[in-house]
C-alpha cells in the first residue's frame, strides 16, 4: 500500500500561515547522547541539552512583515507534515539572519523555542 511520507507541508506561526518554501528541519529538543570513552573501553555517555527548533525558507510576499517576524518572541509554531505528523514549537523566538534573497524571494527561517512535541 503507497503512503505519502513527504512533500507539502504547512507552516503557522501563532495561527498565521507562513508561504513555506523548500526543505524544513526540526529538533525536539531532547538531550543530546555522546559517549563516555576511557583507554579501557566505553565508560558511558553525557547528555547536553539541545535548543528545540524548525528551520527552514519562507518566501517573500508584498504583505509580509520581516519587522514583526524578526522581533517573534514567545510564539507558537507548527509545521504540518505530508506524512501527517505536527511538530509544535512553543515559547518560540525568531533565531534567524534575516537576510532576504531577492532572485525568489527566499528569507532564511529559524525559530527556536523552550520545547517541542510532535503529535498525530
Amino acid at each position: 500500500m503507497s503512503q505519502r511520507r513527504a512533500g507539502i507541508l504547512y507552516l503557522k506561526v501563532n495561527g498565521n500561515q507562513y508561504d513555506a518554501k523548500g526543505n524544513f528541519s526540526y529538533n525536539l529538543g531532547a538531550p543530546k547522547r555522546e559517549a563516555i570513552i576511557g583507554a579501557d573501553g566505553v565508560h558511558g555517555f553525557k547528555e547536553t541539552p539541545q535548543v528545540a527548533f524548525i528551520e527552514g525558507e519562507l518566501t517573500d510576499r508584498s504583505d509580509f512583515d520581516l519587522a514583526a517576524l524578526l522581533a517573534l518572541e514567545e510564539a507558537t509554531a507548527t509545521i504540518e507534515l505530508a506524512n501527517g505528523k505536527v511538530i509544535i514549537l512553543r515559547a518560540a523566538w525568531y533565531a534567524g539572519e534575516g537576510t532576504v534573497q531577492t532572485e525568489e524571494s527566499n528569507i532564511g527561517f529559524r525559530l527556536e523555542g523552550k520545547s517541542a512535541e510532535e503529535s498525530r
